[in-house]
């Protein structure tokens, strides 16, 4: 007997065609829940976050007040800018001479831009290569550490000069370092002549890096003993297992596990690569004199605030905010190229 084709009914056919999909908990299909996921609304969005969009609100107005609103200041580089035209800032640009290019022009004639350049440049050559490199074998040899005691005493020491001012590091590195300091008067002592290393030109850049790895390197550990703090210990003990050292296990195993923080930092550092330490480099400024300690964020400062110069000032400012951010564009590039995310993904 033949059986006869009745049409089945669409709710039979839908069914058949579901089968073998899986269901979620509210009767939609995992593509189909997958689909609305992705699709979420803008109100949504902000219904689901609002908490967080709160808690984010002060911050966000920081940035607007003391970051992003300033920038509208930049319009000075192009002025003749006199602040005492009025008591308003913002009359005072108003009613300045415009004067287009001719204060960049000028920065490019300048001898002692282009010397606070090659200073901020080596400075910072210095300080990626000698500082960078000293918190991650810190936090390596704190990590180490079996005793949790002796582990936390260390972190805290090294993290304690952190929280001190410029004034007061660079203090403690005159009573050392100074031409009346420790190491000088120990010198004369035994028959040597003293020394004073901190109104040497020659040796003012190694120490300024000297300085910052004191006061700054207990902050880069936290940085990364917290990244360490990440790695799963069967990741060691796999290692172990497989009959690798201590040095290897550090090789395959912590530094591919610090290697997106490494390279989240030296992007952000590559950025402040302009930005070498404006207070601490103000306050020895004198001491070695400016060819040796000139930077671009002195510089600007002399200009403008000791001699009055806003445009100029101003657009050496501008020079130095938009090469740093081609610097950062740059880095973050190079970070995506090695397969890590940098500052933001792709």
């Amino acid at each position: 007997m033949s059986h006869s084709t009745v049409p089945r009914s669409r709710a039979e056919a839908d069914d058949h065609g579901t089968q073998g999909t899986p269901v979620t908990s509210g009767g939609a299909t995992a593509t189909e829940g997958k689909r609305s996921t992705g699709k979420l609304g803008l109100r949504v969005r902000f219904r689901r976050d609002r908490a967080l969009i709160l808690m984010t609100l002060p911050a966000i107005l920081l940035l607007l007040v003391f970051n992003y609103l300033p920038i509208l200041g930049n319009i000075v580089a192009f002025q003749d800018y006199d602040p005492y035209v009025s008591d308003n800032g913002v009359v005072s640009m108003l009613h300045s001479a415009w004067v287009g290019l001719e204060n960049f022009q000028q920065i490019f004639a300048d001898s002692a831009f282009w010397n606070a350049v090659k200073n901020t440049l080596v400075l910072f050559f210095l300080q990626l290569v000698l500082f960078f490199p000293i918190p991650i074998a810190l936090a390596l040899l704190i990590n180490s550490v079996v005793r949790p005691r002796v582990r936390a005493i260390a972190q805290a020491v090294l993290y304690l000069p952190h929280f001190f001012s410029w004034v007061l590091v660079i203090s403690v590195f005159q009573q050392i370092f100074g031409g009346a300091g420790v190491l000088s008067q120990l010198l004369r002592r035994h028959g040597y002549d003293g020394l004073d290393l901190m109104t040497d030109p020659s040796t003012f850049k190694f120490l300024v890096t000297a300085e910052s790895v004191w006061k700054d390197a207990g902050w880069g550990i936290i940085v990364f003993l917290a990244a360490l703090a990440s790695v799963s210990p069967d990741l060691y003990e796999a290692a172990a297992m497989d009959g690798a050292g201590r040095w290897r296990r550090i090789w395959h195993v912590t530094l591919p596990a610090l290697r997106p923080v490494i390279a989240l930092l030296l992007v952000l550092r590559v950025g402040d690569a302009l930005t070498v330490g404006f207070e601490q480099i103000l306050l020895q400024r004198d001491a070695v004199g400016p060819g040796a300690s000139e930077v671009l964020d002195t510089f600007v400062w002399w200009n403008g605030v000791r001699n009055q110069d806003f445009g100029y000032a101003a657009a050496a400012g501008l020079i130095k905010g938009v090469v740093s951010l081609g610097l950062v564009l740059a880095a973050n590039k190079v970070a995506h190229l090695m397969g890590e995310q940098g500052v933001y993904k792709k």
